[in-house]
């Protein structure tokens, strides 16, 4: 599967959506994938400027420019239908995910700050819907955990390094065969560097089934991600490179070296071994700064008094960014729920340990 990211770059525009899916279906993707934004869902009011490939951004003011109604989302999914590809969006939180499954979405996409969103997997699991789910910016424990949720549905691992643009040596897409054979899943990519080509026909190679790519009709078009997307006409390139190379692959037996020393030659051997990496699990350079910050953790969504029950309506489970501290991590938040608070607590923080005496009960 070739998914054309579209994300947000449609800007709230039917017409400009209109335009990226036809742009998508020609250029060979299978499926167009949306983002159904609820700012509240994804960042505290106070987050403040966050560094983009456009520039810096109140990103929670400009979430909350593209968020649109459900009747939004019905238009794109018959957009889909008449251009001929599957429709996809990522779900943030309860809502999002709620109003998606009422359209009758046929699976959902995960993203990888979202993978430790203990409550959103827990309700998507509860679907019974296919996911496909990134896993930038995460270590093996992450992912283990967030598949231990989704074991009763069928999910296909989305490799990502979470950086924009992302450095094509980061990648180490030796990984794919190590993570399929440790979680017995099918894996992809999702490919946030600047060349068309190199992450998604490396990781074709390397047995990948899904990958995923931005596609924009300009870089300069003023989406927030359109900076590092690619055009229709590089993503027409890319799918018919990965479908070529893919074929290759299933040919091929095991330990026969053939098509990586054929895409050393196209590439140059030194970017095919730097894209390749060790295949160890870890961090990318380019990702540790994000760590926890780009993830979910659990921050106050209202001043909380100290002496007083932090309740449900008292704390969400919300991305930091650079500008908030992290907090606890979503998989402690039905122990918070219930506890008293320790001292008080400053609406958006993120609560750590020191803030909780007991539970009221």
């Amino acid at each position: 599967m070739i998914i054309a990211e579209i994300g947000t770059s449609h800007g709230g525009d039917l017409i400009r959506a209109r335009e990226l899916i036809s742009a998508a279906a020609e250029a060979g993707a299978d499926c167009a994938k949306f983002q159904y934004v609820i700012a509240d869902e994804i960042l505290h009011r106070a987050t403040g400027s966050v560094q983009l490939p456009g520039g810096a951004v109140d990103l929670y003011q400009r979430f909350r420019l593209l968020q649109q109604p459900p009747p939004f989302f019905e238009q794109l999914m018959l957009q889909c239908t008449a251009a001929g590809i599957a429709f996809l969006c990522t779900p943030f939180g309860a809502e999002s995910a709620s109003r998606l499954n009422q359209l009758g979405v046929q699976r959902f996409k995960v993203a990888s700050p979202e993978l430790n969103h203990a409550p959103l997997l827990r309700q998507l699991s509860g679907y019974a819907k296919p996911v496909i789910l990134s896993a930038g910016v995460s270590l093996l424990g992450d992912i283990e955990r967030a598949l231990e949720v989704l074991s009763g549905v069928e999910v296909t691992l989305l490799h990502c390094v979470t950086a924009y643009p992302a450095p094509e040596e980061d990648y180490n897409l030796r990984l794919l065969p190590l993570l399929r054979a440790l979680f017995g899943v099918c894996c992809g990519v999702s490919d946030h560097s600047l060349d068309p080509l190199l992450v998604p026909v490396v990781a074709a190679a390397q047995g990948a089934t899904v990958i995923e790519k931005h596609i924009t009709l300009s870089r300069s078009g003023g989406g927030l991600d359109d900076p590092i997307a690619i055009t229709a006409a590089d993503f027409a390139r890319m799918a018919a490179a990965v479908r070529r190379v893919a074929a290759q692959a299933a040919r091929l037996e095991t330990g026969d070296n053939t098509l990586q020393r054929q895409l050393e030659r196209e590439y140059g051997s030194r970017r095919v071994q730097a894209v390749l990496g060790d295949g160890r699990k870890r961090l990318a350079p380019s990702e540790r700064a994000n760590y926890r910050r780009s993830n979910r953790s659990i921050h106050a969504l209202r001043n909380i008094v100290a002496g007083t029950v932090i309740d449900a309506d008292a704390v969400g489970v919300l991305r930091s960014e650079h500008n908030l501290n992290p907090g606890l991590s979503p998989w402690l938040l039905q122990q918070i729920t219930g506890c008293v608070a320790a001292r008080d607590i400053t609406d958006g923080a993120g609560l750590v340990w020191d803030d909780i005496i007991t539970r009221a009960d």
